[in-house]
């Protein structure tokens, strides 16, 4: 199902490159934007992932630099049978997370520093789970290159303005049109039920359905109140994040916060997860770990 997403997202990018290229230059317009856009497929299927870390200033961390976070990451990994994925930190001050990569073998996951800041060591094990439910389910492909290409075809709007002095009525209806059809892109390759999915995944890989839920709780209002320079640069980039966050309506595409954290909360009453999290086995070195405590970004 991603596959085929992905297959229309790619044609419906190069159609509308082509009638771009056609407006402004006709038949050999259309042919140069046809070769553009082929172009621009192939390189964003294989560097979306490094595009959106860029776009966010990513930095990688390991076992030396942050050892709480780089094992905790380490060992929900583990616990799902997953490929070990790179850890990125983002300085940012909005408290959110997000996945990307094109398939399990080549993910990363990352967390901003104003999510590490706010949450105790379990809630942030149960957002890195979510995270990893992404990978698992295979929804990070679709999600990174929406992000990527609805961001370039915002910018088609630029370049038709750039020609406004010859087809000054052609930039009047690119500026007009470009936005809504970046934002039906991203509602077409995106299901909110990924959402849930992935929320359903990290119960399953934390054994904490409770622990996400009271993480959700704490940063969906905060979130909505802080500024995120990338998504207000590219509104197409919130759908990558665990929670929306300034994020203009047309682009929304997770489920309400309240019904999530509903979900999780009957998850732990028929399904015993608490338990399951305590066991020593199960959690391995986290399973030292005293009590919650919030992972220090700066140390």
């Amino acid at each position: 199902m991603n596959f085929m997403k992905t297959t229309m997202l790619l044609a419906a990018l190069t159609a509308l490159f082509m009638v771009l290229g056609y407006s402004l230059g006709g038949s050999g317009g259309a042919i140069i934007a046809l070769l553009v856009a082929a172009g621009m497929n192939l390189f964003t299927y294989w560097n979306a992932d490094k595009i959106v870390l860029k776009m966010h200033k990513a930095v990688e961390v390991d076992a030396t630099s942050h050892p709480e976070f780089y094992n905790l990451v380490k060992n929900l990994a583990q616990r799902a049978q997953l490929p070990m994925p790179k850890v990125y930190i983002v300085d940012q001050a909005q408290p959110n997370a997000f996945a990307t990569g094109r398939d399990p073998e080549h993910s990363a996951v990352a967390a901003t520093t104003g999510l590490l800041k706010m949450l105790s060591h379990d809630e942030i094990e149960g957002v890195m789970a979510h995270e990893l439910g992404h990978v698992k389910n295979r929804d990070t492909l679709i999600m990174t290159m929406v992000a990527t290409i609805a961001g370039a075809v915002s910018m088609l709007a630029n370049f038709g303005l750039f020609f406004r002095d010859r087809n000054a009525g052609i930039a009047g209806l690119m500026a007009v049109l470009i936005a809504p059809f970046a934002a039906m892109i991203v509602q077409m390759a995106i299901s909110r039920t990924r959402e849930f999915g992935a929320d359903a995944a990290a119960a399953q890989i934390s054994g904490k359905p409770l622990s996400l839920a009271a993480a959700l709780g704490k940063i969906s209002g905060v979130a909505a109140r802080t500024p995120n320079p990338v998504a207000e640069r590219n509104p197409a980039a919130s759908q990558l994040y665990i929670v929306p966050g300034g994020v203009r309506q047309m682009f929304s595409t997770h489920p309400a916060t309240e019904d999530r954290i509903a979900a999780l909360q009957a998850m732990a009453q028929g399904g015993g997860f608490d338990g399951w999290s305590s066991r020593p086995d199960e959690v391995g070195d986290m399973g030292r770990l005293r009590k919650p405590s919030a992972l220090d970004p700066t140390r």
